[in-house]
């Protein structure tokens, strides 16, 4: 229910259109609070043209904000405000792994389910990796990787 709620809210954020970067130096935050929060608020309040303008543009990507704006449409008007009028909740601050790459844990006060998104700097612009959210267990640099021979 949680990732599906989530992807709701990132494919309504993906499903907008201009991919250009012209546009995203117009419209992007080159800081990575900025580029974070701007991502989450434009999903909650269901303005996905605006939050694509904060992710970085890939074929993936743009699948799961898709999935995630047919689902925000689906969603009753009681909920679709719950998420609008909801504050945004950053349990980590800046989580940098690098120069360029930073993880961040976040939730918002409607569903207080917290979720997980990569950020990554392109050309001095932070761009939320919205994939992660859905394949970050697999990530082996978060976490040591156990591996298990089966053959012994």
């Amino acid at each position: 229910m949680k990732k599906f709620l989530f992807v709701f809210t990132i494919a309504a954020i993906l499903s907008a259109c201009n991919n250009s970067a012209e546009t995203k130096k117009e419209t992007a935050s080159s800081g990575l609070n900025d580029a974070t929060r701007n991502f989450i608020r434009a999903a909650l309040d269901g303005k996905f043209e605006e939050a694509k303008k904060y992710m970085l543009i890939d074929t993936t990507n743009v699948q799961y904000l898709n999935l995630a704006a047919l689902a925000y449409q689906k969603l009753d008007t009681l909920k679709k405000e719950g998420y609008a009028e909801s504050s945004i909740i950053i349990h980590s601050a800046e989580e940098k792994i690098k120069d360029s790459l930073a993880i961040v844990i976040y939730s918002n006060s409607f569903m207080n389910n917290p979720d997980t998104l990569r950020i990554l700097k392109q050309n001095n612009i932070w761009l939320v990796d919205l994939k992660y959210l859905y394949e970050h267990d697999f990530d082996t640099t978060l976490q040591p990787q156990v591996l298990k021979d089966s053959l012994r």
